[in-house]
Order: structure tokens, then C-alpha cells, then sequence
């Protein structure tokens, strides 16, 4: 037999609207982010890298500042070390001659000094224990 109950019929259930996407809109929303994420990426990574140019760039033209301040130092200093050598030689020359000083120096040293101040000799000839001074003067009572 067939039943049919006229009073409460099956209420049907209202069907809720859900707000969600299709299979194809959510991998075309994957693939944005993606998309979105990896143009983020490479334009940070740009950005790091033109930082690390221009870093690189002042870098290097201190660095090359700096190398021509020195140059001029370099050069500075291989003109003071060449005058020291130059000047060390002399110290020497001047030590040897000091050395190699006989009595005849010391003579004409000392013959130097006992002259008067307008009186100044212009040979002075040793042949063996004789000796022969000549000069010049400016008042006849200097002579």
C-alpha cells in the first residue's frame, strides 16, 4: 500500500549559499599569487643588487683615490729616502776625510786663525821644512 501524509510534507532544506570558488578559480588565484610572489622576488633581488652595484661602485673609486694619494706619498718618499742616501754618502766622505787628516791641515788651521780679518792668503806652498805663504790685504797695518 501507498502512503502519502498530506499534513507535514518533507520540507526540503534550503540550500546555503557557500562562497567559495571553483576548482578553476582557485588555480588561477594560485598561480596570481604565485605569479605576484615571484615578480616580488625578482624585484627585490634587482633591487639588492643595484645596491650592491652602487656600494661596490663608491668602493671602488675611494679605492682608487686612495691609491693615487699614495702614489704621490710613494713618490714623496723615494725622493726623502734618495736624499737620505745621498746625504749618508757625504756623512761618510766628510768622516774619512776627518780621518785622513794630516799636520798640514791642522797647520793651515791654525794659521787661518792667527791671521788678521783683512788679510786672506791665497797660496800656501811645503817644500820639505819650508814653508811659503802668500796672500792679499786691503791696509799695509794689517800686513
Amino acid at each position: 500500500m501507498i502512503r502519502i501524509n498530506l499534513i507535514a510534507g518533507e520540507r526540503e532544506k534550503p540550500k546555503r549559499r557557500t562562497v567559495g570558488f571553483d576548482i578553476g578559480q582557485k588555480v588561477t588565484l594560485v598561480c596570481s599569487l604565485i605569479l605576484v610572489a615571484t615578480v616580488l622576488g625578482i624585484g627585490w633581488w634587482w633591487w639588492a643588487l643595484d645596491r650592491e652595484q652602487a656600494r661596490l661602485t663608491t668602493e671602488t673609486a675611494e679605492a682608487e683615490r686612495e691609491t693615487a694619494r699614495l702614489k704621490t706619498i710613494l713618490a714623496q718618499v723615494t725622493t726623502f729616502d734618495k736624499q737620505k742616501r745621498q746625504l749618508g754618502d757625504r756623512v761618510k766622505l766628510i768622516e774619512e776625510l776627518r780621518k785622513g787628516q794630516s799636520g798640514a791641515v791642522h797647520m793651515v788651521d791654525e794659521v787661518s786663525k792667527a791671521l788678521p780679518d783683512m788679510l786672506w792668503l791665497t797660496d800656501v806652498k811645503q817644500d820639505g821644512g819650508e814653508l811659503t805663504v802668500s796672500g792679499r790685504c786691503t791696509t799695509l797695518t794689517s800686513l
